[in-house]
């Protein structure tokens, strides 16, 4: 596995809460610039947890599910505070390889 340093960029894919730009300033105290992308071989999932709606996704086997997103470069300091607010919200981080073909961080809910 390749481990990268705090100066290289980290990409991450998201599809839900990150693309608000008011998140994104309370996390990381900043708008982030990000690009259109997919990820193919996945559909979305709404999960109601004690009346909270939690949007997620889960693999498919039908081909032509895909889930559109936003990819951001980050840092890895960054990386770490979405790890803490995920965490909060029971989300985990997996590794993707998105329609663009460029291997990136997204989460989900423990299945």
């Amino acid at each position: 596995m390749h481990v990268m340093t705090a100066d290289r960029a980290v990409l991450l894919f998201s599809y839900g809460n990150l693309q608000q730009k008011e998140l994104q300033v309370a996390i990381f105290g900043r708008e982030l610039a990000g690009r259109k992308d997919a990820l193919p071989g996945y559909a979305r999932a709404i999960t109601d947890v004690g009346n909270v709606l939690y949007y997620d996704i889960e693999a498919s086997s039908d081909p032509e599910n895909v889930v559109s997103g936003t990819l951001f470069e980050i840092t890895e300091e960054e990386l770490a505070a979405v790890d803490i607010y995920e965490k909060g919200r029971e989300y985990h981080r997996i590794s993707v390889t998105l329609q663009s073909g460029v291997q990136a961080w997204a989460y989900r809910r423990p299945q």
